[in-house]
């Protein structure tokens, strides 16, 4: 896929919103999981949540983490996730919300396995242990590596916004990666929470996607971040998980999910 096709269904839809599948089995309606195992209403959940929001989005973004504790099963819940994705709703961007971080061919491996087994558009990456640790994931065509720069949660300052050199630790990460690719391989992710940074960003980033966590239960606020980091295409992908799975436990979370996706991240 290429940013002029995200960008085309960005257009289309109204939309910048990106759905987390975040997927935990003790949340899931009890009307999807009576009479069905856990993988089953996993699955289930995920084709309903998929089918429902699709309209008012452009991309869908499994969090690994949510499947690889449910084992072997787990691994197949998320591939028929991709499949149902892939033949269903054909035009949406999807993400393995992976954050992996490692060097030489275990990060080769890494990119096979999202990018080939898998058919994931983009995975998320830890730039912690330099640079190649993302350069296998920029050899596969209409692929993205999407580099964790500056997160939501409160603990980033630990490390995020440390000053080296006179700048924050983020702007040099932001800096070395767009030197090594271009926006057509490479987006960054920046927290919904620090909208006060993402206008200070853009500036010296115009060009790529940004990938934006944290709007809905974590706090963040889709108008703001659109207002402070859009560049003159939009360039944003928007996140919000659970302020839109999770927008009902009844019999009606298919519909309420599909009308909190349509109310976030529209333009």
């Amino acid at each position: 896929m290429t940013t002029d096709q995200i960008y085309s269904e960005i257009k289309r839809k109204g939309s910048m919103l990106c759905v987390g599948l975040d997927t935990d089995y003790q949340r899931i309606p009890e009307c999807v999981r009576a009479g069905r195992s856990v993988p089953e209403a996993v699955l289930e959940f995920n084709r309903r949540i998929i089918d429902a929001t699709a309209p008012h989005c452009v991309a869908f973004k499994p969090n690994l983490a949510f499947y690889e504790y449910l084992g072997t099963e787990g691994l197949r819940i998320l591939e028929k996730t991709v499949e149902h994705i892939r033949l269903n709703h054909p035009g949406q961007f999807i993400i393995a919300d992976a954050k992996r971080g490692d060097i030489g061919n275990t990060a080769r491996m890494y990119a096979k396995s999202y990018f080939e087994t898998f058919d994931f558009d983009a995975v998320t990456l830890s730039p912690y242990m330099g640079t190649d640790t993302v350069t296998p994931f920029l050899e596969y065509p209409g692929r993205f590596a999407i580099v964790v720069a500056l997160s939501s949660n409160p603990s980033a300052a630990d490390f995020q916004t440390v000053q080296g050199d006179g700048k924050p630790l983020y702007r040099s990460v932001i800096e070395r990666m767009m030197e090594i690719s271009s926006p057509e391989k490479m987006m960054f992710v920046i927290g919904a929470t620090k909208a006060d940074k993402l206008k200070e960003i853009r500036g010296f980033c115009p060009d790529n996607f940004f990938l934006v966590p944290g709007v809905g239960a974590q706090g963040g606020s889709a108008e703001e971040v659109i207002q402070a980091g859009s560049n003159a295409k939009g360039g944003l992908l928007i996140n919000s998980s659970r302020g839109i799975i999770y927008a009902s436990p009844g019999e009606d979370f298919a519909e309420a999910a599909a009308e909190a996706a349509r109310r976030t991240a529209t333009l």
